[in-house]
């Protein structure tokens, strides 16, 4: 293995080449993963002729999965297969289950007594390649990050400008996709748009493989004795896990038309999860400890009201843009209601050096705001952005909402994401008790796949009746989708208040934590969120 010298002689621009490599292969991850969420409720609801209840709810169990199962491949990396392994085994199964998102089938068709005849061979199709997106994230999302990591010694002063760079990749690849994946989906068919997404994600993957030289050894298996040891099915370790990820896919394959499922089990880990956290605290913590771990946890549940609202993104929102939006430009032309969604990477690349810049300035004056603070600004944000689409939809009158609202709606979600995003999963380090960090990361994504399940249903208090996936009122569409965001406005004020009122005492709780010193690996492990 090569020592830190001879990694140091190979650069690009000034840092490690393998930071190139893990660029590009996250940026056409990112393009896949992203342009095919793009796409995902107008292909269920306008070709397959879900209903939009039918649609959010599936969204939902897919992006709550897609949360969930990174904690187990992160384990699995860590313990067996180390960083390398893990990216590539989770690339190849995304780029077969974006290569089977490009299958269509036979168009949904409605009948005359409104029975509607889908073709349920493509749609089990459909929902093992979601399986397959599934489980290869949970492969790959953390872990690639982490390599990151490992390219740069503790103390190089590169390591957070090559988090940066790293950073631009993941929304360049969003920015892309949700504008290129969109515009061919709805252009040329749904086929066209999965299937860019799918090339992204092979171009990434080649990327990796090619590329692993440049890593120097630093993302292989920490032991490989381990790795090679019998397990109980008397197979290496190794195609141990392959084998259960196969059989766990499967299992998912059915999860995904199961949405109580999803949902029970959701509600069960939460629970558990509480639970185990109270036991804890009061069994095993200080009570300095005990105390950080309660304020942690306030700030986790918090967070759900946050996603669940910031999440309307892929559902009611994508729905409200191609139903009640004003598209028209005299530039463009039409612009494909997905194409929006890129307006937060876009934000996110242009506000990030800026918000940064703001804390540092606020803290030189000891003023820069506890994490609760920034906690409630964020959700105070997120329900002032559809406050906008509510104000947009008062002024459009009888017609549709003109786009300005929905840009300036999601410029207002993406500095809250900023506000409360960055400093996440750096509180979730610097609260948990020692022994329990690991189980309160899991706690951490847990939350967030429960928020894209309550985005969901949320997004479900403003589905209508739709002929053939398009709204047929636009009065009736329009009251729909602005009740729903009335509400979700009043929801971010209420508890964005709740929680500034709350802030002195969880403060106090924190005993000394503060924000400073955030880690930038630990805020792009979550790759955005």
């Amino acid at each position: 293995m090569a020592d830190s010298a001879t990694i140091n002689q190979k650069t690009l621009l000034g840092h490690p080449v393998g930071l190139y490599i893990l660029f590009l292969t996250e940026m056409w991850e990112r393009f896949s993963f992203y342009g095919m969420k793009a796409l995902l409720i107008f292909y269920l609801v306008k070709y397959h002729l879900f209903s939009d209840d039918a649609g959010n709810l599936l969204v939902g169990s897919y992006a709550a999965l897609v949360y969930a199962i990174p904690v187990v491949g992160g384990y699995l990396a860590d313990r067996y297969l180390g960083f390398r392994k893990a990216v590539t085994f989770g690339g190849i199964l995304l780029v077969l289950g974006h290569m089977g998102m490009a299958y269509e089938g036979n168009e949904a068709t409605q009948m005359a007594n409104g029975v509607i005849e889908r073709d349920d061979a493509a749609l089990q199709v459909f929902y093992f390649s979601l399986s397959l997106i599934i489980m290869g994230v949970g492969f790959l999302k953390a872990n690639i990050s982490s390599i990151v990591g490992e390219l740069y010694k503790k103390g190089d002063k590169r390591r957070d400008s090559g988090f940066t760079i790293f950073y631009m990749g993941i929304n360049l690849g969003s920015a892309l996709a949700t504008i290129i994946c969109s515009w061919l989906g709805e252009t040329y068919g749904w086929s066209y748009g999965f299937g860019a997404a799918g090339f992204g994600m092979l171009l990434g993957l080649v990327t990796f493989v090619y590329g692993k030289k440049y890593f120097y050894g630093k993302a292989e298996p920490k032991d490989i004795g381990l790795l090679q040891k019998k397990s109980f099915l008397g197979l290496s370790n190794e195609i141990t896990i392959y084998v259960l990820a196969v059989i766990g896919t499967v299992v998912v394959w059915q999860m995904v038309q199961s949405h109580s499922v999803v949902e029970i089990l959701l509600m069960l880990a939460g629970a558990a999860s509480l639970i185990y956290i109270v036991w804890y605290a009061f069994s095993k913590a200080t009570k300095k400890e005990r105390d950080r771990l309660f304020a942690l946890t306030i700030l986790i549940l918090f967070s759900v009201i946050f996603w669940a609202l910031f999440e309307q993104a892929y559902t009611s929102l994508n729905l409200f843009a191609d139903r009640a939006l004003d598209r028209e430009s005299s530039l463009f032309g039409e612009i494909a209601a997905g194409a929006f969604l890129s307006l937060n990477a876009i934000f996110i690349i242009l506000l990030a050096p800026v918000f940064a810049w703001l804390w540092i300035k606020l803290d030189k004056r000891n003023m820069n705001p506890n994490a609760a603070i920034k906690f409630s600004i964020g959700i105070l944000l997120v329900g002032l952005g559809f406050g906008a689409l509510v104000l947009g939809g008062e002024v459009s009158g009888a017609g549709k909402v003109a786009m300005i609202w929905l840009v300036l709606a999601y410029f207002l979600h993406t500095c809250g994401e900023l506000c409360l995003s960055p400093v996440g999963l750096s509180y979730v380090t610097k609260l948990s008790p020692g022994k329990i960090v690991g189980f309160m990361m899991g706690v951490w994504f847990l939350a967030t796949a429960g928020s894209e399940y309550i985005a969901s249903l949320l997004a479900n208090l403003a589905s209508i009746d739709t002929s053939g996936g398009q709204a047929t009122d636009l009065a009736v569409a329009k009251a729909s989708y602005l009740d729903l965001f009335e509400t979700l406005f009043y929801t971010g004020l209420i508890f964005g208040i709740i929680l500034l009122i709350l802030s002195p005492f969880v403060k106090r709780m924190m005993h000394g934590i503060d924000s400073e010193n955030i880690d930038e690996d630990e805020i792009l492990i979550e790759e955005k969120h």
